[in-house]
């Protein structure tokens, strides 16, 4: 619900458990006044506390009030160069040589249903729901017209922001710096979560308080990445799992970003994210306009879990889209970590032979299947398919899998050209690299400038091509490097810093053909696992495999940090063998079946390596996840423990809606002499009803406030709770 109170000037979003308030000032000033806990009304204003700041200069027309500074007032969307020295939301090289951009308010407008942006991904809508509000500013010396987008969802708690910025006046203008959201927040001592680490132990939770200075999570990779997430949370100091107040913010954007918090002079905190202006310059010329990606908040006073259960349950049901987003996806094993590349169409049916027997649903064949493509220095490109390996092609081996019973599904790497490949001899100016330059390799492979539209026309006919030879019902979508040697032969020198930007938009562009062309594929995103695990890619993709570190300890840490953000059901999660080929660390199959249950849920092995009492478990793990999918993918989810702290054991759980049914795992971690033994006290029920849990019953207010006593467990096993209302 937006609401303009005129008399005070006020603009106030409301959802249900939230509200977001701005004010016009007296000097066409956008400030911004709120955003917390649901407030009835009133002019915040009032809070704002105006005095002389030695250094905060003041405007013209303050004339000599100098209690009123750009530099101490908490704005909507932050200038730059007139006098707030803080982080700004926009900076332009404008045509005069100038770098000053001083935005006033021009005018609003407030309508029914969520906005969308062309090209871009965006959480969206159905059946008239929502509110969208357009505030429009103006530089009223260079003719600089930025609109403020504002989508609201209630039932979320969810606000989204974008930023349209036209040219208006009568020179080209450049753009080098475009927040897609600024927001102020007065003093106080809030912590700040980023999700860190790197290739194979992603979405680290990174928790520090903030102090005096700017902090930064952001990726220069042309991608999201593994080593940075676009995703932050800025919350009260003593702020947990079911307490305190929680601001979380995501990118809808795949490539690069830079997320801010800054504590400023006065202990207030300024956080801005959006495109990273490294080699960010973008063009306008008079009457062109830059739309900038999405930004979606989530505000919580019930602490971090509640924050998490609203932005799974928003991207879930409205960022998702297609068939697939609320149905339980085929339970899939992929010949990877079975065979890499050495495999025909003999040992792919093996797999699946044994597969079938068990339950699982999906045959997934891997790298390897196309071109040259015996190791990974050769065939990316090439996406024409070994008939060495699979005589016949690729309608053949899916009719065998067909006739088993099984559905079939590929891998595909479309965004990469490998040097030995035909279409490199023939386009090498397809693949990004500075003529002159020696080029820079990663994985032996380079990368295709997106940008060109001959190229991503090459790229969306062979994935037609390919999805219409054979009946095809999955596609795993890699992408195995970072980007490098950015340059395009097809892009005059002054819009080279629109590469990035552009690129990120080409592979929409060729996702967006693809869903539209082929509404019931499902594709799972992948980029060496989760270097791009985001809101844009799952707008696409509505699943993201998580990581190519499969080993179920690990995944216990990359899932946690994971599940700040994103859905269980978003989360490609598989069975695999041990020991494991990232880790070398041998665990039980069932702790590895627990495990990947917390996900979309699937194999990563040959099975016919594995021994009667392994291949019995796996039986169990599938006939157990049919009975549960619906709680891991549609029900709420709770963190129980943190395993990056000295916790004996690591424990989650799925709750129905209605609080009916609930499914709780553990793990046992490190085991030391003598131990301590915890209780586990579970959330998300009903204290008033009584539970069977396992085969016993209790009190859902037992369960959760005096716990449930653990079994002993051996280092690395896990059990299963199956609760159900009485």
């Amino acid at each position: 619900m937006i609401r303009f109170d005129e008399r005070l000037n006020t603009i106030t979003l409301h959802t249900r458990s939230s509200s977001y308030q701005m004010k016009l000032d007296s000097n066409g000033v956008l400030l911004h006044t709120y955003y917390g806990p649901r407030l009835r009304g009133g002019d915040l204003s009032t809070l704002i506390q105006k005095e002389d700041r030695g250094f905060s200069p003041n405007p013209y027309e303050a004339g000599t009030d100098r209690t009123y500074s750009l530099d101490t007032l908490p704005q909507e969307y932050s200038s730059n160069g007139a006098g707030d020295f803080r982080t700004p939301s926009l900076e332009v090289d404008c045509a005069d040589g100038s770098h000053i951009v001083d935005l006033r308010y021009v005018r609003h407008t407030i309508r029914e249903g969520k906005y969308a942006l062309e090209g871009l991904p965006a959480f969206y809508t159905e059946g008239g729901e929502g509110q969208t509000l357009e505030v429009e500013l103006l530089d009223r010396y260079t003719g600089l017209e930025v609109t403020l987008l504002y989508g609201v969802m209630e039932e979320y708690d969810l606000i989204t922001r974008s930023v349209r910025i036209r040219n208006g006046g009568q020179g080209a203008v450049q753009l080098t710096r475009v927040m897609s959201v600024c927001l102020d927040f007065p003093a106080g001592s809030p912590d700040l979560i980023t999700l860190g680490g790197a290739y194979g132990r992603e979405r680290e939770p990174v928790r520090m308080p903030l102090t005096q200075g700017v902090h930064t999570a952001g990726s220069v990779r042309g991608t999201s990445s593994h080593q940075q997430n676009p995703f932050m949370v800025l919350c009260d100091h003593d702020a947990t799992e079911d307490s305190g107040c929680c601001w979380g913010m995501a990118l809808v954007y795949s490539g690069n970003f830079l997320a801010s918090a800054e504590y400023t002079q006065f202990h207030e905190t300024r956080l801005t994210m959006g495109i990273n202006p490294y080699r960010f310059a973008w063009r306008l010329e008079p009457g062109e306009q830059f739309v900038a990606p999405e930004a979606a908040m989530i505000f919580s006073d019930h602490g971090l879990g509640q924050m998490s259960r609203q932005f799974h349950k928003a991207i879930r049901c409205n960022l998702c889209r297609g068939p697939w987003k609320n149905s339980r996806r085929p339970i899939l094993i992929n010949n990877w970590e079975a065979t890499f590349f050495h495999f025909n169409a003999d040992k792919i049916v093996s797999i699946a032979e044994t597969a079938g027997k068990v339950g699982i649903e999906m045959m997934v064949m891997d790298d390897g299947w196309f071109g040259k493509r015996d190791s990974d220095f050769s065939g990316l490109g090439d996406w024409n398919v070994n008939e060495k390996k699979l005589p016949g092609g690729l309608a053949p081996l899916a009719q065998r899998i067909n006739d088993l019973g099984m559905k079939f599904g590929l891998w595909v790497e479309p965004e990469m050209v490998s040097e030995d490949s035909d279409l490199y001899r023939a386009h090498p100016d397809w693949a990004f690299q500075v003529p002159g330059r020696p080029m820079t390799r990663g994985r032996s492979q380079l990368v295709l400038d997106l940008t060109r539209q001959e190229v991503r026309e090459y790229i969306l006919e062979n994935l037609r091509t390919t999805l219409k030879s054979a009946h095809i019902e999955y596609v795993k979508w890699d992408m195995n490097r970072s980007l490098t040697d950015v340059w395009s032969a097809r892009l005059p020198a002054n819009r080279q810093g629109e590469i990035y930007h552009r690129y990120v938009l080409g592979v929409y562009e060729i996702l967006e053909a693809i869903h539209r062309e082929f509404p019931d594929l499902l594709i799972e995103g992948c980029s060496g696992g989760g270097g791009r695990f985001d809101c844009g890619m799952l707008h696409y993709t509505p699943q993201i495999w998580c990581s190519d570190n499969t080993d179920a300890m690990d995944r216990l840490r990359i899932q946690y940090g994971t599940s700040f953000c994103y859905p269980c059901a978003a989360v490609g999660a598989h069975v695999s063998a041990t020991p494991n080929c990232m880790t070398h660390r041998t665990t039980p199959m069932h702790t590895r079946g627990v495990v990947a249950a917390a996900g979309t849920f699937g194999y990563e092995l040959d099975l016919n390596e594995i021994t009667d009492e392994e291949l019995e478990e796996v039986r169990r793990q599938i006939t157990h996840f049919k009975t549960c999918w619906d709680l891991v993918l549609r029900g709420d989810y709770y963190r129980l423990s943190n395993p990056f702290a000295e916790e004996p054991f690591q424990a989650w759980m799925h709750v129905s809606p209605d609080k009916d049914r609930a499914l709780v795992g553990v793990v046992m971690d490190k085991i030391h002499a003598n131990p301590c033994r915890p209780r586990l006290r579970l959330k998300g029920l009903d204290p008033q009803a009584d539970y069977r849990v396992n085969g016993t019953v209790y009190g859902g207010d037992q369960l959760m406030y005096a716990g449930l006593a653990l079994p002993v467990l051996d280092e690395y096993e896990a059990v299963q709770y199956d609760i159900e209302k009485v």
